[in-house]
């Protein structure tokens, strides 16, 4: 079960226009930006992400946002992208947001066959009431908001029933991955990759450094291969930081 595919080209090359899109990374830490550059020039439009947040105004989902490629996106932060503001005020761009935890186990449950789950984080605010702008008119006027979602009380305490989310593909970045498509992520690039990694149907996994099947630990291995369908090997260059911060030098 060779999972290689020689180009990130090659392995978009299916995804079609309307397709919906898990998209692993955290800001712009561990983000597939290899397969969304391909994407941008493969030329799917109308696309759907599932993503934390949707790139910077020049890298990561940014650039698909800012070809207009991207008609409704799911996500829990939206900051550091002007295009993204201007896109969903005016009337663009469709955009859910989620409480970031509840993003991530709304990508889980999805991952593991779980259609639904209850959870306190949005009970008594729009997130479960209904009425979050989901997308502006060009006017300015809300053309559609979120609809109330069903709540019940556990042992006295009301939660708020969410849905699982399964899409169509998933894109993520791994440090290392197999010819058999397991994979593993290092530190911190192990945020949403592997919750959006078990969210897609076919999930395209771009690797920084590729092992032959057996050199990866099993107890090692973060996202089995059964949830990979295509790995394409990458390199390390090209990551951006996206803010430097770092501390005076006191002589």
């Amino acid at each position: 079960m060779d999972k290689v595919i020689e180009t990130a080209a090659k392995a978009v090359a299916d995804i079609p226009s309307g397709a919906s899109l898990a998209v692993g990374g955290f800001g712009l830490n561990g983000i597939p930006q290899h397969l969304i550059a391909a994407l941008l020039e493969q030329g799917a439009r109308d696309l759907v992400t599932v993503s934390n947040n949707c790139g910077v105004d020049d890298w990561g989902l940014g650039l698909l946002l800012a070809a207009k490629r991207i008609r409704r996106t799911t996500a829990s932060y939206v900051g550091e992208n002007r295009e993204f503001a201007r896109q969903y005020l005016s009337g663009e761009l469709e955009v859910e947001l989620v409480p970031q935890g509840t993003l991530a186990e709304r990508l889980r449950a999805g991952g593991s066959g779980i259609p639904g789950f209850f959870t306190p984080a949005g009970v008594g605010t729009q997130v479960a009431e209904g009425g979050l702008p989901w997308r502006y008119a060009p006017d300015g006027s809300l053309a559609l908001v979120s609809p109330p979602k069903e709540t019940r009380t556990f042992a006295g305490r009301e939660y708020v029933l969410e849905e699982g989310i399964v899409c169509d593909f998933a894109l993520v970045r791994a440090s290392i991955g197999d010819r058999h498509g397991n994979l593993v992520y290092d530190k911190a690039t192990r945020n949403f990759n592997p919750l959006c990694a078990a969210a897609g149907k076919i999930t395209i996994a771009e690797v920084e450094r590729l092992v032959s099947p057996g050199d990866i630990n099993p107890q090692d291995v973060h996202t089995p291969g059964i949830f990979v369908q295509r790995v394409v090997v990458v390199g390390q260059e090209g990551k951006r930081i996206e803010r430097v911060t770092t501390r005076k030098h006191h002589h």
